[in-house]
């Protein structure tokens, strides 16, 4: 089994420590999801660990035969290339075996009664076949196959951003290191391809470090957590669920010991004020513990919670309408008749395989986009704020609160409070130090936080997302999804994050390609489940469709079918009883909880009554999450 160790790693940049002398452990069959906010750091460890950009001291050890491979963000790779060859430019033997061969079989194929180059060719034929070098390029062909690469002859300047992505994938695959580095991993991919991924890291032989903001396939994938939170590691074991539920802990534990420490503190202090006589010369040691316990108060630092209660726009009942919306580009159809009313307060969903035309249609119906023929009504009280895939144009000298500025000095939040730019920066994660800072200092994900700030601050009633997944940290994420489901209006997101839509879409529109769309009433999980990884050939609806069609030929052969969810079974008597108190029980567990934990504060100096106290959390959590679980499994039968 094969170890690669770092030994405090520290990394600065500018003022900020993103790596305090860290250090851990990776072994074989390691699978390692980094969480952290944006600007935590998880690229910068990814990148000290690669040796792409050191750090500033420490150091890493490993095995002199130790390989490591890293999918970076925005892979580098050289536009003059064919696909094929960008996947086999590494430096391994087998790569440049197999460019040789490729090489030497073109020059064969136009010169075959050459001798020198037909020799040429024979010597490496064989030592392709020594090398069982053939497996290696029939799994590069086999994995770009996978990431909807087939066209092996394009050039890489060719390529969309996304296809660049799925190429420097494909090309740190098929080295197999000793230990994978990736960077966001499932941005730009299907949903078929990101199962795929997940399958094939499983069975991955080396170790596995992903940065990646799906929890679906941090859950899927990986074994160990590493949180960066101020410059510190912490190790959770398990996948995102387990790391959930153990930073609660943490952090719960860390709130206890603060306060602690606080009331220590209160106590020494107040002893170090009594007179010079009440104060024997032997309590020296008792004063050095005191100016100790004063240098560690106020230390406790922890990820704050993004708060968003901005306030919005009135919306009225009209909305958007589109009606016999036709559009194509060249042969590509994107939108066929197609007719949607969206009314007020609807959560939709618009997801389909990569190149169906999902962001066309949310530029469509923000009227970036027009259409070939038809019609989009947007309702007189809309206010429409449109969070993009690329960040509008900021000037990268201006600094943080200048561009936020430029929007209003103030705004008024959902309780009518005005509240300042610089307390919504302080919400959205930027502390005091950081509202002068130029933006070009900022991270991307910060730069993302901000751009969404700016437009959240323009109170609208009708939010656009495209992708919002791609680049805002999971915290954010979480707050975003709480946000949006207190939001009072109307939420479009195109996106291809499958717990994001689960949170924040109950309405789906599926795009499947060439103008072919299903409608499907519930998440986007249960679609899943029933209908597996939307692509082109297997919309859902297209066989019904077909069918009705012929059996009635007044039915309109342009309207998609929506999917209906499948007939839940009814509640029982007692069930419906227990349906009727559930809420109520739930409610009084969680009050329970909070008493609980506000004695455990007021008993923080109690030993003895603080390990009662934390049994009975304990117990009291556990009988929430029992109560939960049960409220799910029952929601999902009661009759509407």
């Amino acid at each position: 089994m094969k170890q690669f160790r770092a030994n405090n790693l520290t990394s600065i940049y500018g003022e900020k420590t993103l790596l305090d002398h860290i250090s851990f452990l990776i072994e074989t069959g390691d699978r390692v999801g980094v969480i952290g906010v944006n600007g935590s750091g998880k690229t910068t460890l990814l990148n000290a660990i690669s040796g792409l950009t050191p750090a500033d001291s420490g150091d890493l050890e490993m095995p002199n035969d130790y390989t490591i491979g890293y999918l970076q963000q925005d892979p580098d790779l050289d536009d003059d290339k064919k696909v094929m060859d960008a996947v086999f430019s590494g430096a391994q033997p087998v790569f440049q075996l197999i460019r040789d061969y490729e090489s030497a079989l073109d020059a064969y194929a136009a010169n075959p009664e050459d001798a020198k180059i037909e020799q040429r060719f024979t010597k490496l034929q064989a030592q392709m076949d020594q090398d069982d070098a053939w497996l290696a390029e029939s799994e590069v062909k086999s994995i770009l196959t996978q990431l909807h690469l087939p066209d092996l002859d394009m050039k890489v300047s060719q390529l969309s951003g996304g296809q660049k992505k799925r190429v420097g994938l494909a090309q740190v695959l098929i080295q197999a290191p000793d230990l994978l580095l990736l960077d966001e991993p499932t941005n730009h991919l299907d949903f078929d391809s990101i199962a795929w991924l997940e399958k094939y890291l499983s069975e991955y032989r080396g170790a596995v470090m992903t940065v990646t903001h799906d929890r679906y396939f941090l859950d899927h994938v990986t074994n160990r957590i590493f949180e960066l939170s101020f410059g510190q590691l912490y190790e959770y074991t398990g996948n995102y669920q387990d790391f959930v539920q153990a930073k609660a802990e943490r952090v719960a534990a860390s709130k206890v010991a603060d306060h602690k420490n606080e009331q220590l503190y209160k106590k020494e202090l107040a002893w170090m004020k009594t007179g010079a006589k009440a104060r024997s010369t032997k309590q020296k040691a008792r004063e050095n513990r005191f100016a100790e316990i004063s240098d560690q108060r106020g230390t406790l630092q922890l990820d704050d919670e993004v708060e968003v209660s901005l306030g919005q726009s009135r919306l009225g009942k009209k909305v958007i309408n589109v009606e016999q919306a036709d559009l194509a580009f060249d042969d590509r159809v994107i939108l066929k008749d197609f007719n949607e009313l969206i009314q007020a307060n609807e959560r939709i969903g618009i997801t389909g395989p990569n190149g169906t035309g999902k962001s066309t249609l949310l530029n469509v119906i923000a009227g970036r986009q027009q259409l070939d023929s038809g019609i989009v009504e947007i309702g007189e009280t809309v206010k429409m704020a449109f969070y993009t895939q690329q960040t509008e144009p900021i000037p990268e000298d201006k600094r943080v609160i200048e561009y936020l500025s430029d929007v209003a000095e103030a705004i008024v939040d959902q309780a009518g409070n005005r509240v300042s730019v610089s307390d919504l920066l302080e919400q959205f994660l930027f502390p005091s130090m950081m509202h002068g800072t130029l933006i070009r200092k900022l991270s991307g994900g910060e730069k993302r936080r901000l751009y969404l700030l700016k437009l959240l601050m323009q109170s609208p009633n009708v939010l656009l997302l495209d992708e919002p997944t791609n680049d805002l940290d999971i915290g954010t994420l979480t707050v975003l999804e709480d946000y949006l489901h207190q939001f009072v209006g109307t939420v479009i997101t195109v996106s291809h994050d499958r717990y994001f839509l689960d949170k924040v879409a109950d309405k789906l529109l599926i795009l499947h390609g060439q103008g072919e769309i299903t409608r499907y009433a519930g998440l986007f999980s249960d679609y899943l489940a029933q209908y597996g990884a939307p692509t082109i050939e297997n919309a859902p609806s297209k066989q019904h469709h077909d069918t009705e069609a012929k059996l009635d030929a007044s039915a309109s052969s342009v309207e998609t079918p929506i999917v209906e969810k499948p007939k839940k079974k009814k509640l029982t008597w007692s069930e419906k009883q227990e349906w009727e108190t559930i809420e109520d029980d739930i409610a009084k567990l969680e009050a329970q909880v909070e008493k609980i934990e506000a004695d455990m504060i007021e008993n923080g100096a109690d030993f003895s009554q603080l390990s009662i106290l934390q049994h009975d959390l304990e117990e009291t959590n556990q009988a929430l999450e029992d109560k939960m679980n049960r409220w799910e499994e029952l929601s999902e039968r009661v009759e509407d």
